[in-house]
């Protein structure tokens, strides 16, 4: 008797899994790191932010309406905190909760059935962001990410 009901289970959750896939998408791309305000500066690292805000846009881009593509370019970006190079180990991080907030820059469309719909440049910033609720609190662009949710939030869903 319980097998049926794993498989009806199961098939809920693959007709979940599938419709979620129809969402709108993400492409993201970076100009010109080396510019940069304040990026990491070895490249693995510098990948593994690219990485990590590629994934997160993409996971924001999944509330979109099917079909839309949400384009962002970053053009800048000063990650939250100041930098504390050590030899050998890897560059350290601190946050002071001052001067040293998030800021970035981007320039965004969205896009449907190969047509802008609404497009923009942003300077997103967030000089509280150690006060408040972050649900990225354990990430290590944690306050970035909480940056871009509320933008994205106030500023790219659509209304309702």
């Amino acid at each position: 008797m319980q097998t049926p009901a794993l498989t009806i289970a199961a098939m809920l959750a693959l007709a979940i899994a599938s419709s979620s896939s129809a969402a709108g998408t993400a492409t993201v791309s970076y100009v010109n790191t080396d510019a940069m305000t304040d990026v990491p500066r070895h490249y693995k690292d510098l990948e593994s932010m690219e990485y990590a805000f590629t994934q997160h846009l993409n996971q924001l881009a999944e509330r979109l309406p099917s079909g839309q593509v949400f384009k962002v370019e970053f053009l800048d970006i000063d990650l939250a905190g100041d930098v504390f190079p050590r030899v050998p180990v890897r560059d350290i991080r601190v946050t002071k909760g001052q001067a040293d907030w998030p800021r970035m820059h981007l320039r965004y469309s969205i896009e449907q059935d190969g047509q802008v719909i609404r497009s923009g440049e942003e300077k997103l910033a967030d000089p509280n962001y150690q006060l408040g609720v972050n649900m990225h609190q354990q990430d290590l662009y944690g306050y970035e990410k909480q940056m871009l949710d509320n933008w994205f939030r106030k500023e790219i869903l659509p209304q309702k």
